[in-house]
């Protein structure tokens, strides 16, 4: 009975699991819409705040191998309902906290929820889909994620205009219920057909290595890459780090032979090795691109989340609309698609910072954006396709966790090395402006002028509408006329910086892209009638569990 629901419903299937994907991810951009009011309503810093988005993504980054390896010992579908219920509960308890360190708490578990289920689709899809239907698949995947991205900002800022912030986590709860009942329904009980064993070594080791370099990462601007506690600093929590993850690697090689870990054997498919290396590339550049773009929306245009949000729509919405077209010419042409996906989406960049201004309006980047948007339907499809075409079954989960850690990973060193170069460049062209911008001041307000800028990039830069960039204090006795003109040039010399800085920075994306796209070329093409084949005559499927 099991084989037919499997065989006759893949598309039930793949819609269950979708309605997950889009409510983690749909949640996670409703968030940052929400925090203004969420400040207000606990009283909460900008410290706790941060951890209000970083204890999701830390918790995320942190348990996707281990819960990739759980989807192959107790079967993706049970791993994937266990999810839903985490992510719904923990969204219960977010919409419930009275105090910030409830909902750090709350978010952290989120987070958890949300690593639980990311791992367990691909190795479902890859089973109940043949390799040659797998383009189309992730390009409903990736329209569904470009729909999140696109309706975040809007379903959240009229949810938090009209019912109040914690109402964005209260929508999830009859969602995951509904999600978790269809999964039941709907998505087959594949197993690996012998039993496994988790390896808690493994487990333990990764978990603590994942941890301390994530968390280094994330942190490391707020503590200004110094002391986090008594003598223990960022850098040395991030070396750390690393020297756990190679024990780890160590550990794990020694146990190839038994049920490691992390099953080096994924790593021997070449196609799955660049495309991990590719979506990591993709999440550096992700946050490279959208973090300046964001900053210069609200900062320099003076827009709301909301209307930034909406000017950025164009790109995913290109996105989704041409992922139909990227998926039919996948399903051929796979690497050639990757290679033009990915330059197309770092000629879309570079024209947006190619013609920022501070006189550009929320309509000057559609050109650029929607050039971004077409490349992303060109990369989402055949990346995801060209991981899993050789890809064993008994190796689905944990390879799925990989790429997702990995992918998520390049994220977080996105975060951290474009924040790391902004907040760099920015501190520079400050001074640089304000310099040349004082000349227009009378003599004895030049130097304060100048000193309030660098004050300003010394303590750290908010982002906010509107936000001058500057931490001057006039004296009472400055005539209204000085000070009206004081502000005026404080606002010219942080616009015109952040412009300045903007360039180099989306640069750094750039590159990293193109390097990725030079890096697909590697990739191996092939027709699906000759992927199935392979597939067919060399891994054997999971059993379908009634």
């Amino acid at each position: 009975m099991t084989e037919n629901r499997q065989s006759s419903a893949p598309w039930l299937a793949l819609a269950v699991l979708a309605l997950g994907l889009f409510m983690t991810l749909l949640d996670l951009t409703i968030v940052n819409v929400a925090i203004p009011s969420m400040v207000d309503d606990l009283h909460a810093s900008l410290d706790q705040i941060l951890w209000v988005l970083n204890g999701y993504s830390l918790a995320y980054a942190v348990l996707l191998i281990t819960s990739g390896r759980l989807g192959d010992i107790f079967g993706p579908r049970n791993m994937f309902a266990a999810g839903i219920v985490v992510f719904t509960v923990a969204s219960a308890f977010s919409g419930l906290a009275h105090d910030p360190t409830q909902l750090i708490l709350a978010r952290g578990l989120q987070g958890i929820g949300a690593a639980i289920i990311a791992p367990q689709g691909l190795p479902i899809m890859t089973t109940i889909f043949p390799p040659e239907r797998r383009a189309g698949v992730f390009a409903i995947y990736g329209s569904l994620a470009g729909l999140a991205v696109l309706l975040g900002p809007v379903v959240g800022g009229f949810i938090v205009t009209n019912f109040g912030w914690r109402w964005i986590f209260y929508i999830n709860l009859p969602v995951g219920l509904l999600t978790f009942l269809l999964a039941f329904a709907f998505v087959p009980d594949l197993r690996p057909g012998r039993r496994h064993r988790l390896d808690w070594t493994g487990v333990a080791l990764a978990t603590t290595g994942l941890l301390g370099i994530v968390f280094g990462l994330i942190e490391g601007q707020r503590y200004d890459w110094g002391t986090v506690w008594s003598w223990i600093t960022i850098p040395e929590i991030i070396a750390a780090g690393v020297v756990v993850l190679a024990l780890f690697l160590l550990v794990q090689w020694r146990r190839q032979d038994r049920e490691p870990l992390l099953p080096f054997a994924i790593f021997k498919d070449r196609n799955y090795t660049v495309m991990t290396l590719v979506l990591m590339a993709m999440g550096f550049a992700i946050v490279g691109f959208f973090l300046p773009l964001t900053i210069f929306y609200q900062s320099v245009l003076g827009l709301s989340a909301f209307d930034a949000g909406l000017a950025i729509a164009p790109q995913p919405l290109a996105m989704m609309l041409m992922s139909g077209v990227a998926a039919a010419l996948a399903a051929r042409y796979a690497k050639y698609i990757l290679v033009v996906g990915l330059t197309l989406f770092a000629i879309g960049m570079a024209y947006i910072a190619l013609i920022a201004q501070v006189s550009s309006n929320r309509w000057s980047f559609v050109p650029g954006l929607v050039l971004g948007g077409i490349g992303m339907a060109g990369v989402w499809t055949p990346v995801y396709s060209m991981a899993t075409r050789n890809l064993q079954p008994r190796l689905a989960g944990v390879a799925s966790g990989v790429i997702s850690t990995i992918q998520e990973l390049g994220a977080v060193i996105g975060s951290a090395a474009i924040g790391a170069v902004l907040q760099n460049q920015l501190a520079a062209d400050l001074h640089n402006r304000a310099v040349s911008y004082s000349a227009q001041l009378p003599s004895q307000a030049q130097a304060p002028f100048v000193d309030g800028f660098s004050k300003a990039a010394r303590t750290g830069l908010e982002v906010g509408r509107g936000q001058t960039g500057t931490s001057l204090s006039l004296p009472a006795d400055v005539p209204a006329q000085v000070a009206h003109q004081i502000q005026q040039l404080a606002h010219a010399v942080f616009t015109q910086a952040f412009v300045d800085a903007m360039r180099p920075t989306m640069a750094l994306a750039i590159v990293v892209v193109l390097v990725a796209a030079v890096g697909a070329v590697a990739a191996r093409n092939g027709t699906a009638g000759d992927r199935a084949r392979a597939g067919t005559k060399t891994y054997p499927e999971p059993a379908s569990v009634a």
